[in-house]
């Protein structure tokens, strides 16, 4: 062997070292994540493909930055990041106000949870209507059907709800008065994509991802997430104290319940508009978002639903 190829295998060895470590650091490249299987029966209308929980292993994107909150708008939020397990951005997340329709939420999964996930065909179509376009009358029939606060007792207890109340005694048949917060309703959809049976999570994300532009008496429902991103999914508003009749036109259509003061219990913000936007974001429903807002007295439903948008696009930013 010459010298000259004497050194270039002396040269070549160390180079061969370093490549074979930084190869054994590096590790197998990562697996693709397993395809959501899908389901040909589907629960109820609004079934969809089963939600696989995300996996836990992946990089969290950087929390957004605190968002500017309006002049005299209270507002509460919880962004939740499933597949990391984070939560990236929170606010007053323990803080009660009244839930408006979010609570048709925990009707639904109580509902669907007695009866091992079979919506009856007599209330398939009530069940819908309650979840895509926000039906209030709908909302009655099963609010009674399940007993009224009762609902709200039994889903606390299963999920383990720390915020959530039942409407105050005087008041049971008001189920938008039933006491909510952010971290709550985190909670609960974290509890129907990860814990809730195969059929309960299909029927309502089925339905949530199929809500309608405007609530079944014409009130404008695409403000917040689906004003505010592509990406959102499976979607429940929220929206009292704006009166009944719909301060402009919608094309497609909750009644707001009247202002009064409960007799004890936790504050429900009343006397003042409240509206709501929670949902899932992104590929396999792997953000939970979840913007309560209770507005000044007087506040217009547009400016109101243009001040929650602007706030959620500010939280969701980057997702």
């Amino acid at each position: 062997m010459s010298d000259t190829s004497v050194r270039r295998a002396l040269l070549a060895t160390p180079l061969a070292l370093v490549v074979a470590a930084a190869t054994a650091c590096a590790g197998a490249p990562a697996a693709a994540p397993p395809a959501v299987p899908s389901d040909a029966q589907g629960a109820a209308a609004g079934a969809e493909p089963d939600v696989q929980p995300p996996s836990p292993v992946a990089k969290a994107p950087a929390p957004p930055a605190r968002p500017k909150v309006a002049p005299g708008v209270s507002a509460r939020w919880v962004v939740y990041d499933r597949r990391t397990g984070k939560t990236l951005s929170r606010n007053a997340a323990r803080k009660t106000v009244r839930s408006a329709s979010v609570v048709k939420l925990l009707i639904a999964m109580d509902y669907l949870g007695r009866r091992k996930g079979e919506v009856a065909p007599a209330h398939a179509a009530r069940f819908a209507k309650m979840l895509r376009a926000s039906d209030d009358a709908a909302a009655t029939y099963f609010w009674n059907l399940g007993g009224k606060g009762a609902i709200v007792t039994r889903m606390k207890r299963e999920i383990g709800l720390k915020d959530s109340a039942p409407p105050p005694a005087d008041k049971p048949g008001f189920w938008g008065y039933t006491a909510i917060s952010a971290g709550d309703v985190a909670a609960s959809y974290r509890y129907l994509l990860d814990r809730s049976s195969p059929k309960v999570r299909k029927t309502i994300l089925g339905h949530l991802a199929k809500a309608t532009g405007c609530g079944t008496d014409g009130f404008d429902q695409s403000w917040g997430l689906p004003s505010a991103t592509k990406r959102a999914h499976a979607v429940k508003q929220g929206w009292s104290g704006f009166g009944l009749t719909p301060p402009y036109a919608c094309r497609n259509g909750a009644r707001a319940l009247p202002a009064a003061l409960p007799a004890a219990g936790p504050d429900l913000g009343l006397g003042r508009p409240v509206l709501h936007t929670t949902g899932t974001v992104g590929a396999r429903d792997r953000y939970i978002v979840v913007v309560l807002t209770l507005n000044p007295a007087g506040a217009s439903y547009r400016t109101s639903g243009q001040r929650l948008t602007a706030l959620t696009k500010a939280l969701v930013k980057g997702l």
